[in-house]
C-alpha cells in the first residue's frame, strides 16, 4: 500500500490515532497496557484505532503471548516520518505528548511484559 498525503492526515486527523503515533514516535514500541494507561482511554477504544493506523500503514504489530506490541512501520516513508517530527515539535504536540509520557512513566508494572 503506498501511503497518500489524504490518507496520512485522515489518520493523524483522529486525536487517540494522533497520541498513539506521538508515543510510537518518542519511546518506540509499547504493548496496548502501555498505550491505553498513558492515554487513559479503554483498551478496545484504543485498539480500534491501532488497527486503523495498521490499515493505513503507519504501525507495524508482533505479537508476544498475549501481548500486542506497536511501533511506527520501518517503512514509513521519510517525508510521513517529517510530517510526524514536525507534529511532535509544534507546542500543542510537544505538551500533549510531554503529558502521554509522564503518564506512561508513572505506570506501574512496567515493562510491557508484566501488563495486565
Amino acid at each position: 500500500m503506498t501511503l497518500t498525503p489524504p490518507d496520512l492526515f485522515a489518520a493523524l486527523a483522529h486525536e487517540t490515532r494522533l497520541r498513539c503515533l506521538m508515543l510510537l514516535l518518542g519511546q518506540g514500541e509499547l504493548c496496548v497496557c502501555e498505550l491505553t494507561h498513558a492515554l487513559g482511554a479503554s483498551q478496545p477504544h484504543v485498539s480500534r484505532h491501532l488497527g486503523a493506523l495498521r490499515e493505513a500503514g503507519l504501525v507495524a504489530d508482533r505479537r508476544e503471548g498475549q501481548w500486542i506490541h506497536y511501533r511506527l512501520h520501518p517503512g514509513l516513508p521519510g517525508w510521513v516520518r517529517g510530517v510526524l517530527r514536525e507534529t511532535a515539535r509544534g507546542p500543542a504536540g510537544r505538551a500533549r505528548a510531554d503529558a502521554d509520557a509522564a503518564a506512561l512513566a508513572a505506570m506501574p508494572n512496567r515493562p510491557a511484559a508484566r501488563c495486565a
